[in-house]
């Protein structure tokens, strides 16, 4: 199940979601908490629904079908937040993959202000594995902490079982992501960096993620499995618009005209 914005241009949010998850073998279950106004260049309004809508969607999901596991995404509001730790509580069993959307990729902010004290507070400690970007890695454990290391180490303290930060936004030749859990690095994966700036990368890896625990794999197997899926629809990525590109999540089938 994902729970998540809605991005009309496909590129990222909820859409992004269906596809790596079907791309990866599973059936995904959408929950949409937001509806944006976005493109491929930006964001330019957020449009959050009723907490009673998102919740409401999510508990229809959840007393009909065998969820094997959650992935979070845009949630908009800090009450849809709480309501949603609040939800998950009751599901203790489920493995959740928490993808901290703060900021869309042209720069523009998806999440209120007060949205981070919640996160820290009440969903990273329930997060099975979190995957944000090396930028929303500082800002979830302060400022202060530039060091990527001491950033995982931080968010690994908060609760989370283990913190995927992605090197996207870092200099140099390869993008390297970094899963660290309580003992420290594990695992620092390079790749090499593809021509481009994408939309919808971040929603990929984690959707692409949960397919797998959903799958039943250790969480160290599922992120080289979710990474090396990502690389592949990064690399079969497509310009449909003005914008970013965005990831060819069934790696290179032929697509029809949008």
């Amino acid at each position: 199940m994902a729970i998540s914005g809605h991005d009309p241009s496909g590129g990222a949010g909820i859409q992004a979601d269906i596809e790596a998850i079907a791309g990866c073998g599973c059936h995904c279950a959408s929950v949409i908490t937001t509806i944006t106004e976005q493109d491929t260049r930006n964001a330019r309004a957020v449009h959050p629904l009723p907490v009673e809508q998102v919740i409401g969607q999510a508990r229809a999901v959840l007393e009909d079908m065998p969820v094997e596991a959650v992935k979070l995404g845009l949630l908009g509001t800090r009450e849809i937040a709480a309501a949603v730790a609040a939800l998950l509580a009751e599901y203790d069993h489920l493995p959740v993959v928490l993808d901290p959307v703060l900021v869309a990729g042209g720069g523009a902010r998806l999440a209120e202000d007060p949205m981070v004290p919640v996160l820290r507070d009440r969903l990273i400690p329930r997060a099975t594995i979190m995957t944000p970007n090396s930028e929303e890695a500082r800002e979830l454990v302060g400022a202060d902490a530039d060091d990527l290391d001491r950033c995982g180490a931080a968010l690994v303290a908060l609760g989370c079982e283990y913190a995927l930060i992605t090197g996207g936004h870092e200099p140099g030749d390869d993008v390297r992501n970094r899963l660290y859990a309580e003992d420290g690095l594990l695992i620092a994966e390079g790749f090499p960096r593809l021509p481009g700036d994408f939309h919808g990368s971040g929603c990929t890896l984690a959707s692409a993620l949960a397919a797998q625990l959903a799958h039943g794999r250790r969480v160290s197997a599922a992120v080289k499995a979710a990474e090396q899926y990502t690389w592949a629809a990064l690399k079969a990525g497509f310009r449909p618009g003005g914008g970013q590109w965005i990831p060819g999540r069934f790696h290179g089938r032929p697509r029809d005209r949008s």
